[in-house]
């Protein structure tokens, strides 16, 4: 459990919690291995689950109609992925596949509210810091967006 806790520590929307307050997520943590190119979830799925990489690489893709697949981003050990549809019980928007073999720590949606629900001020934590990590990824793409409309005026 004490290297669970450790992984939870290093991903964003954890690090304001203490030990005890980590624990809480720990406790509800499982792991799993995927071999190379092993689908961990695809596009439309229900987005019931959180993922955190131990070891390995994880392929975030899309399948482009008439194109094939595009890869969109490869995350390596202590990426979290898989939270949009959990955050907002949403469908997958991409597919996930393991990149060369994988582990991961999971957290189920289920067993993520229940631990916000009993704990008022982790709630409190996890959400403020699910609030910035939103919005940095929101920044992001929008600094993407003007950069390629910037580029597309020319």
């Amino acid at each position: 459990m004490a290297d669970s806790i450790e992984l939870l520590r290093s991903i964003a929307i954890f690090r304001d919690l203490d030990d005890s307050e980590l624990a809480e997520f720990a406790d509800v943590c499982t792991s799993h291995e995927y071999q190379s190119g092993e689908v961990i979830f695809r596009e439309g799925e229900a987005g019931n689950r959180l993922y955190l990489i131990i070891a390995g690489e994880v392929r975030i893709s899309r399948h482009i109609p008439g194109s094939g697949e595009e890869a969109l981003a490869v995350l390596k050990a202590g990426a979290l992925f898989g939270d949009m549809a959990v955050f907002d019980r949403s469908e997958r928007s991409t597919d996930a596949f393991s990149n060369g073999g994988t582990k991961v720590l999971t957290i189920s949606r289920t067993d993520f509210e229940m631990v916000l629900d009993f704990n008022r001020d982790l709630s409190h934590k996890v959400l403020w810091a699910v609030v910035r990590l939103l919005s940095s990824r929101l920044r992001s793409t929008d600094d993407a967006l003007r950069s390629f409309l910037a580029m597309s005026i020319f």
